[in-house]
């Protein structure tokens, strides 16, 4: 998605558009480990409740995946518009910060059986990287009111867009990051 952004903010639209059908195909791949993880749930003699914790968390993680794969539709929209740089600019700031809040909760994910203190460490960076983002968000939105004489109102419903599908990936982030500090609180 930061690719994606990043091309689209540079007018590289062919190269945005092969980002986002990477991210697309990336998005099914999530659904379809989704699917096995639940199924393979149901061959391995855990407790309900581990079952259960489990399968939260994955469907936590398609549900962020499902966010990101909304944003890039999102982009591939824009790539036909007109957008001001600072517009693009704070969007890619948030796509930035999106990486980052996913690279720290996968570290917290896979901490997660072997060094329970360490992800729980892990998932509060998470957090601070969703505040941050949440800083931007405001900050972007008010571009939006800036921007309103110079960019069409469709645009800006579609720029809109694009930032809450970002946000609530970020949101989806924290919110694992969230369950993932309790399951490490458990062992």
């Amino acid at each position: 998605l930061h690719r994606a952004v990043q091309s689209a903010s540079e007018g590289k639209k062919e190269e945005a558009k092969g980002f986002i059908e990477k991210l697309s195909k990336e998005e099914e791949e999530v659904d379809n480990l989704r699917r096995l993880a639940f199924k393979e749930l149901t061959n391995v003699a855990v407790s309900l409740e581990f079952r259960e914790d489990l399968m939260h968390l994955v469907k936590r993680l398609d549900v962020m995946a499902d966010h990101v794969k909304d944003a890039a539709r999102s982009i591939l929209i824009l790539l036909e518009t007109s957008v001001p740089n600072e517009i693009w600019n704070m969007n890619l700031r948030v796509a930035e910060a999106l990486v980052q809040s996913a690279t720290a909760l996968r570290g917290s994910i896979e901490k997660l059986g072997t060094d329970p203190v360490r992800a729980k460490e892990i998932a509060k960076e998470v957090n601070a990287i969703e505040s941050r983002i949440d800083k931007d968000y405001l900050e972007t939105k008010k571009l939006f009111i800036k921007y309103t004489r110079q960019v069409d109102p469709a645009t800006l419903l579609i720029l809109d867009n694009l930032l809450e599908f970002m946000e609530q990936a970020a949101d989806m982030c924290a919110d694992t990051a969230d369950y993932i500090a309790v399951l490490a609180s458990e062992e």
